[in-house]
């Protein structure tokens, strides 16, 4: 049996990056909990390819092994700052680049984190059906974070805290699951 490989996508183009930290966070608990192996997409790292990029046979080496990583994951952390009610841009960009058929069932945990509460429905109304469009399994734990309860690079609020508990026991469990039915 091959290594499981799941792999890590942030959407922010921000450095340092809540949002990089919290995807890397919950992806390495789920890593903790398999003997997968973890890579991390960054979008903030795959800028300067994503902008010169529209179509997939244009796109650069590096970002070519990006949706490579993604298309071959046998699960999906996936995280994005909200902006105005949906996920970043170039988190959009890249996804859109992704083989339609290559995320069939594989299960996606989902991620975003906010300046307000009233973009919590954003990973709702935004992220599951975006992933639903590849025939993706989205976790049915999904978890928002605003920016007030990260202190320091980590979550502070306990209702929060537990969501991502959920969050990383169910995509453990769907990670053995996929690997198993392989």
């Amino acid at each position: 049996m091959s290594q499981r490989k799941i792999v890590a996508v942030t959407g922010s183009l921000s450095r340092p990056s809540g949002t990089r930290r919290l995807v890397e966070d919950v992806a390495r608990r789920i890593q903790s909990r398999s003997a997968a192996s973890l890579t991390i997409v960054d979008v903030a790292e795959l800028a300067a390819d994503l902008g010169l990029t529209y179509a997939r046979p244009a796109v650069s080496p590096t970002l070519e092994n990006a949706l490579l990583a993604i298309e071959n994951a046998d699960l999906i952390v996936a995280g994005s700052p909200i902006y105005k009610g949906s996920y970043s841009g170039f988190f959009k960009h890249l996804i859109d680049l992704v083989d339609y058929r290559a995320l069939t069932g594989c299960p996606v945990a989902l991620l975003a984190t906010g300046g307000s509460d009233r973009h919590a429905l954003a990973v709702e109304h935004q992220m599951r059906p975006l992933f639903a469009s590849f025939d993706a399994a989205t976790l049915p734990t999904a978890v928002f974070v605003v920016d007030r309860d990260i202190v320091d690079g980590r979550v502070t609020n306990e209702t929060v805290l537990a969501r991502l508990d959920r969050l990383v026991g169910e995509a453990a469990t769907a990670l053995e699951r996929r690997v198993h039915a392989a």
